[in-house]
């Protein structure tokens, strides 16, 4: 029997790693001459950079960066083979790199996710895949481009200072000394969000609330974005405003596609390329996937689902072993998923849950797999 093991971490708990080690020895006191190959997954959020460096035998790159509120931060990026580089622009942009009583987004800045594209240009990418959830930040990509050699000037010709609120005084884009490398440079960005740049659903409206700002404060980051998106299109001539994903991480998505090489893709679907999912598949008798809470929302960009879509088509039954199980998930069995085992064996705190993840779910695995054992020995 070959097993491959592609979970994604439970966060706050165990890394995707931890996670298939834990099940790799429940699989083994029940097979101990099964085969077991882990692959650590994640959906393009924290955790993706090390996820991907593992499952590639690649190395973790350290370096500085500008936080959201302008502080220098140690940062950090993975070097894969040929020539690629993966990100994390909540390593550099991050809302848990903002006190809660410092955020706001009129003045935050995405300078250091440029400045992690730099860095990665610096070790020689030819191609970086950067994964834009959970940022801090609401100014449109603009600190981002600025890093790599953009300069927003007002009607003064002055630079405007950082962040979302002094988009509204741009009047010309000078792209003239910006990185000549990006044109050899693709991005792949993980986004998993179809939001547009502005209104109801744009970025300051339905993201801006948890990055600290009022309703006021919406109102203006909302019209400075519909500005910064005129300015683009009349002077790059690039029509950003509805591209579905161009609202991602406070704008960031649009940012990247007016100034790089950048095309916007599915988080899940691009980790699975990257590790060659399909390939891993070959010789596999079963696939276990997981997460730490299942539920409706797996169905949308999770890691359960992208690798249960993958497995269906190699015509490969999928197993999920979860932290914990919600409303809807019984919604992925009519998606390659055959069957959801909790790692949860009897009333317990969510605290005596994390504390005891390991345990739990190397013990959820071997129950799992000696209820197999019954069944192969009945067939």
């Amino acid at each position: 029997m070959h097993i491959v093991i592609a979970v994604d971490s439970f966060k706050g708990s165990l890394s995707s790693r931890q996670v298939g080690e834990a099940i790799d020895e429940g699989i083994h006191k029940v097979f101990p001459d099964a085969t077991t190959f882990i692959l650590p997954m994640a959906d393009g959020g924290e955790g993706t950079v090390e996820a991907l460096v593992q499952a590639r035998q690649g190395r973790i790159l350290r370096t500085k960066v500008t936080s959201p509120i302008g502080e220098q931060i140690e940062s950090f990026l993975g070097e894969l083979p040929e020539d690629t580089v993966v990100l994390e622009m909540a390593a550099a942009s991050g809302l848990p790199l903002v006190p809660p009583e410092k955020r706001n987004p009129l003045v935050t800045t995405t300078k250091g996710t440029g400045e992690l594209i730099i860095e990665a240009m610096n070790q020689g990418a030819h191609h970086i895949i950067l994964g834009i959830g959970g940022s801090a930040t609401n100014d449109g990509g603009a600190g981002m481009a600025k890093a790599l050699g953009v300069k927003f000037l007002d009607e003064e010709g002055k630079e405007l200072p950082p962040g979302g609120g002094a988009l509204g005084r741009l009047a010309r884009i000078d792209v003239s000394q910006m990185d000549p490398r990006l044109k050899s440079t693709k991005i792949t960005v993980m986004c998993d969000v179809d939001n547009p740049l502005c209104g109801i659903r744009g970025a300051s409206s339905v993201f801006g609330p948890q990055k600290g700002a009022t309703p006021e404060m919406v109102k203006v980051l909302d019209s400075n974005l519909e500005h910064y998106a005129k300015i683009i299109k009349d002077q790059l001539n690039v029509d950003l405003k509805d591209i579905p994903g161009s609202g991602a991480a406070g704008g960031l998505g649009a940012g990247l596609l007016a100034f790089t090489n950048a095309a916007l893709k599915s988080g899940i679907e691009t980790i699975l390329d990257t590790v060659k999912f399909d390939q891993m598949l070959e010789g596999a008798d079963l696939v276990i996937t997981g997460e730490g809470r299942i539920d409706s929302q797996s169905l949308f960009g999770k890691v359960p689902m992208g690798v249960a879509m993958r497995a269906v088509r190699h015509a490969k039954p999928v197993l999920a072993i979860v932290g914990s199980i919600g409303p809807g998930a019984e919604a992925l069995y009519v998606h390659g998923i055959s069957s959801i085992v909790s790692i949860v064996n009897g009333p317990m705190t969510l605290e005596e849950s994390i504390e005891q993840a390991y345990e739990l779910t190397r013990e959820a695995a071997e129950r799992t797999f000696r209820i197999l054992k019954i069944g192969s020995a009945l067939v």
